[in-house]
């Protein structure tokens, strides 16, 4: 299998827009939806009858169809959905990309609303979910049985193993916790902005399942998120200095299950995000070296070691030391998640990211560190999964 792609600086992200982060928007999940994508299209410069391109997430519940009628986009010649939850997130930008670059559209809305606090929580597991006799759900029958049924449940597994074999402690993914939130403080968009922790703050939170304390989970939040991309030809035409999309790109690991891959060989690893960590690194030529400012998907601390590892920021198992004394906040060698992350700003499957992501190649976050030229998104952990290299034109 090829691990690089020709789609090298392929596209570009124009316009970013957003509503507010609540816990409860006190609105439908489709007004959110077309208020974020309305202000990504203004940020871009665009009318909403420019844009001919939409692609979301399988989990969204608001139809493309539906999104441009209520925006009057009119006609539509390309739409696209990403599966397998947070794992879709930068995949949009990649499918974006993917048709800008042929041709298939000209200007395409990424987007991802839903409120997730006030309405349906992902956060309470699989109880309710109908026992239906179909190949998706056929694999809870493996661990559901056992009492697993909630996310933290999952990756408390993950996470156990991770301590034993490397000797990291609660401890270290708690500075996750500790920088994230270290952002948020300072950033007015964030729900927990003027609200920073300590680390003894985060060891005496309450347990949801060990190893896991409450301020290693992310939030559940209400909102929406969207974001524009064209190529980088149309994009110097636009309102805002185009974010070239140095490279993105999808990974499905070996034996690969929805945040359950309990069966392979060694369960302390994320190969799914080794194998996109390849193709960025191949499809630009970049390395770990390379990039200023990180944006590591943080719906629980634990995962956010492994990808460290994962792109070469460390080697394995060493997070854990490279995120002690400042290294991931500002001033550091490399600042993660400096809008305050799924802990600190909202939870909204990984599209706020994005668009800080963005912001720091604009230079126009809260959080800004010097001299950033690439920053490196992810997406969700524990499943197939996907990222995108964002770089300066």
């Amino acid at each position: 299998m090829s691990e690089q792609n020709r789609l090298r600086d392929a596209g570009a992200i124009v316009g970013i827009g957003a509503t507010e982060f609540s816990k409860d928007s006190g609105r439908s999940e489709m007004r959110l939806v077309v208020e974020a994508c309305e202000a990504a299209i203004t940020d871009a410069g665009l009318s909403p009858s420019q844009i001919d391109g939409m692609v979301t997430f399988t989990a969204d519940t608001n139809p493309e169809i539906e999104v441009a009628r209520n925006l009057g986009m009119g006609e539509l010649s390309f739409f696209s959905r990403i599966h397998h939850g947070g794992g879709a997130a930068c995949g949009t930008i990649q499918q974006a990309v993917l048709a800008v670059n042929a041709g298939v559209a000209d200007y395409v809305v990424a987007y991802r609303g839903f409120n997730e606090r006030s309405g349906h929580r992902f956060g309470t597991g699989v109880q309710g979910r109908p026992p239906l006799a179909t190949a998706e759900s056929a694999h809870f029958a493996w661990y559901a049985p056992f009492g697993l049924l909630t996310p933290a449940q999952w990756v408390a597994m993950f996470a156990q193993r991770y301590l034993h074999e490397y000797g990291a402690t609660s401890e270290d993914f708690g500075r996750i916790a500790v920088a994230d939130r270290k952002h948020a403080a300072t950033n007015p968009k964030a729900w927990f902005y003027e609200q920073p922790i300590t680390l003894e703050d985060h060891q005496n939170s309450r347990w949801i399942v060990e190893p896991l304390h409450l301020l290693d989970c992310c939030q559940e939040s209400d909102g929406a998120q969207a974001l524009v991309v064209t190529t980088p030809e149309r994009a110097k035409d636009l309102a805002q200095p185009p974010v070239i999309v140095k490279a993105a790109a999808q990974g499905a690991g070996e034996n690969q299950d929805m945040m359950t891959s309990y069966y392979r060989d060694s369960i302390t690893g994320l190969p799914e995000m080794g194998l996109v960590a390849r193709q960025l690194w191949n499809t630009t030529g970049l390395t770990s070296d390379d990039v200023q400012a990180a944006i590591i998907y943080d719906h629980f601390t634990p995962l956010a070691l492994p990808q460290l590892e994962e792109f070469g920021f460390c080697a394995r198992g060493e997070a854990k030391d490279f995120i002690r004394d400042g290294n991931i906040e500002l001033g550091g060698r490399l600042p993660i998640n400096t809008n305050g992350g799924q802990l600190g700003e909202a939870y909204i499957h990984g599209m706020n990211g994005i668009a800080e992501g963005t912001r720091l190649v604009r230079h126009t976050s809260t959080n800004q560190p010097e001299n950033v030229e690439h920053v490196l998104v992810t997406a969700g952990t524990m499943v197939p999964t996907s990222a995108v290299l964002l770089g300066v034109a």
